[in-house]
């Protein structure tokens, strides 16, 4: 099997699969589910898991348009953000799957049923909350202050974030522009804030910016279970037994 132009063997899926279990990262029990998947695959989900953060997190308030959704998850998974907290508006929590390309399989969505509980769960988990919005007060988005985890709240599409959410973030910010039009998309603006944002983070939080071993673990544990409908039939199988036992 060759990936990136090297081939990559089935002894080194073994001995990666003995690596992770001695990180403390997967169990033996684990090995039913690695067994059945492509050494490429192995490899793939190992490298991408080790570039994964929840330093970083997004929040989308009544964001309703179901494009939108699904192209703030897919920026999200492209930037290496595995937490996105949803509180719904009007419509359903539905990003389309033909925009998000699969990003959803692979990212921790948080559902909550008002904004109060989002920003309360995000300073439980030690986060600084910051609100997309334009005003006098807003600082450039190369200036927020990363020192600390950092969630990124946006808003409807027409309304922007409510008045609620404006008053529970602890900063709000804009990504500057130059053009008459003062205003993006809010994909589009989700998409440059976790691109700026993540790369300033892998340097100002150094070693606290990847999942800790227990994130790690139960990030690939869902993935390994997830990842393929064979890997998905054997996890259903093995919980329907655990239920008649």
């Amino acid at each position: 099997m060759r990936e990136g132009g090297f081939d990559v063997t089935s002894d080194e899926t073994t001995a990666l699969f003995a690596q992770l279990v001695e990180e403390g990262v997967l169990t033996e029990a684990d090995s039913v589910f690695w067994e059945l998947l492509t050494p490429q695959r192995a490899r793939r989900l190992v490298e991408v898991l080790k570039r994964r953060t929840r330093y970083i997190t997004v929040v989308l308030e009544a964001v309703d348009d179901g494009h939108n959704q699904a192209a703030v998850l897919r920026s999200a998974d492209a930037f290496g953000v595995q937490e996105v907290s949803i509180v719904e508006g009007r419509a359903s929590f539905s990003p389309s799957e033909g925009v998000s390309k699969g990003a959803h399989k692979w990212l921790t969505i948080r559902k909550h049923p008002d904004i109060h509980a989002a920003v309360r769960f995000l300073r439980e988990q030690g986060y600084r909350i910051w609100a997309s919005r334009l005003d006098d007060n807003a600082v450039p988005l190369e200036a927020v202050d990363l020192s600390q985890p950092a969630a990124f709240l946006f808003g409807n599409e027409h309304a922007g974030l409510s008045e609620e959410a404006l008053a529970l973030a602890d900063g709000s910010f804009i990504v500057p522009m130059v053009g008459f039009v003062q205003s993006l998309n809010i994909s589009v603006a989700a998409a440059i804030t976790l691109y700026t944002v993540t790369r300033r983070a892998r340097e100002v939080a150094g070693d606290r910016y990847p999942l800790t071993t227990e994130e790690q673990r139960a990030v690939l544990q869902t993935w390994l279970r997830t990842a393929t409908p064979k890997t998905r039939r054997v996890a259903q199988e093995l919980a329907r037994k655990a239920t008649e036992w």
